[in-house]
């Protein structure tokens, strides 16, 4: 498929965002959030900029204030668009810049909260005239199923031999101040040589041969982390503290807590996912609200649409973007179990991911109403998340009077990894003065 051709077609194909399966109203408080202030926060396009960089001596006349722990806005308030307009384009830090992407986004931000819960309400438009809804699809070539599509980065969507197929995201980091310089640097220390789509990229095979990211965690790529789980001043992905080192670490709370809500794997079913980074990208004890719908050694799926409930098993490309259509497979709602037998045709597209707010449980499923809605270009995502969630292993407690470090991410227009659009670490104060101050409700 040409890129012409892709464009073609998938303007008609992708003229609306999917509808869900029925999702919960949004969350009742506040009742009027027109009364409370909204901060608009510009987030940057970073490139390959990371940790390593900004304490090398390429960061002429920076690197040794950033290694004494000074600020980023203390020489870049209020050049996070330009920033972002520069890198975007290519050039050292961006090798494989992405046609037409935008340098920056305004992120609008509200803030409430009452004895219980913090109510965060966030708007951002999006580059693309439809929500990024779908994510990691399968589609039947008359033999066998295959992953079709995937972010704009990969070389086939670039290419238009693929279509963009990748979900709209937003993340909410959270430092209680426990993560030494988060307050000052924010996400740059968890961005590192070696990371996905960075320079330094190892194998998979090196990775899973490391003792603890591919023994231990399981894993066959290098995610985030923060440097004080590495030994070496480089903060090197492979140069892991002993396990009882990360573990005193994280009793001590020295990690950061990362939530994140997606357009295709948890919005769906009213949720976000909650996790932490520490020595890696992790995700907290219990289970979130996605999973694999497919076996991965016979790459057969494991549910199809039932067809009595939503009036297809499957879906074809032609038909994303229809409202009338599902674009995500929940067990409890809108699935059943894979039937070889089904009549399959060549191009029929199923989800490869399957979503359960019934099977979510413990800390990974404290973000239980967390609700976005896609009109006119503009995702609006109201986010209720508990002061207290009673998970202090991998959770951080908010407090009124209290002030935390936060730091936001959007990946727009059928992005993944590092090509996303960042800020710079601010602060969220529970009804006292911050960068973003909660209001309180009565």
């Amino acid at each position: 498929m040409t890129t012409s051709t892709w464009s073609a077609s998938g303007a008609a194909a992708f003229a609306a965002c999917v509808a869900a399966a029925a999702t919960p109203a949004f969350a009742a408080a506040p009742a009027d959030w027109a009364a409370i202030p909204v901060q608009t926060v510009t987030l940057f396009y970073p490139g390959q900029v990371d940790y390593g960089w900004l304490r090398s001596a390429e960061h002429k006349r920076a690197n040794a204030k950033v290694r004494e722990g000074e600020a980023c806005l203390s020489c870049h308030e209020g050049e996070e668009a330009e920033l972002g307009a520069t890198l975007v384009k290519g050039g050292r830090h961006e090798p494989v810049p992405i046609a037409g992407k935008l340098g920056a986004v305004a992120l609008q931000v509200q803030a409430a909260h009452d004895d219980a819960n913090l109510y965060l309400r966030f708007q951002w438009k999006t580059q693309m005239a439809r929500a990024g809804q779908m994510h990691d699809y399968m589609m039947y070539d008359g033999e066998k199923w295959a992953f079709i599509g995937g972010p704009r980065s990969k070389e086939a969507v670039r290419s238009g031999a693929q279509p963009p197929l990748y979900e709209d995201r937003l993340s909410v980091m959270i430092d209680d101040g426990k993560v030494p310089m988060f307050a000052n640097q924010g996400c740059w220390l968890t961005c590192h040589t070696g990371m996905r789509d960075m320079p330094g990229e190892p194998t998979k095979e090196q990775v899973q041969a490391h003792p603890l990211i591919g023994q231990t965690h399981k894993e066959s790529d290098v995610r985030k982390y923060l440097p004080a789980t590495r030994t070496d001043e480089a903060a090197s992905w492979d140069k892991t503290r002993a396990p009882e080192e990360i573990a005193r670490l994280k009793e001590a709370g020295a990690f950061v807590e990362l939530m994140q809500w997606r357009g295709h794997r948890s919005n769906p079913v009213g949720m976000a996912d909650d996790g932490y980074v520490l020595d890696y990208r992790l995700v907290d004890a219990g289970k979130g609200p996605f999973g694999w719908n497919v076996d991965r050694k016979t790459m057969t799926p494991k549910f199809m649409f039932d067809p009595a409930k939503v009036g297809v098993k499957a879906l074809a490309l032609a038909d994303v973007g229809n409202a009338s259509k599902p674009h995500a497979l929940i067990r409890e709602d809108n699935a059943v179990a894979y039937d070889p037998a089904a009549g399959w045709k060549k191009g029929d597209v199923l989800p490869g991911r399957l979503l359960s707010r019934a099977d979510a449980s413990g800390s990974a499923a404290d973000n239980a109403d967390v609700r976005g809605e896609w009109a006119d270009g503009q995702w609006t995502v109201l986010w209720t998340r508990k002061l207290d969630t009673g998970h202090a292993d991998d959770d951080k407690a908010l407090k009124p009077g209290g002030v935390v470090n936060v730091g936001f991410a959007v990946h727009d227009d059928n992005v993944t990894t590092r090509f996303h659009h960042v800020s710079f670490p601010l602060t969220l104060g529970i009804g006292t003065k911050a960068t973003i101050s909660s209001v309180a409700l009565e």
